[in-house]
């Protein structure tokens, strides 16, 4: 019950290129890398102003 057929992968798939297209999933998947990639530089940047925590006084 934990893990998926792979019919149900062929599923998701066919529902995906219906509900995008197969023209548009290219620029959908291009956006998210490109959001991945924000994120960790914001992570990296958030990490490196110093090793210990600020507290409220």
């Amino acid at each position: 019950m934990g893990s998926f057929s792979i019919a149900h992968w062929i599923v998701v798939l066919l529902l995906v290129l219906l509900m995008f297209g197969a023209g548009k999933l290219p620029n959908v998947m291009g956006d998210l890398a490109k959001g991945v990639k924000a994120f960790k530089a914001g992570m990296k940047d958030d990490g490196s102003q110093g090793t210990e925590p600020k507290l409220p006084v």
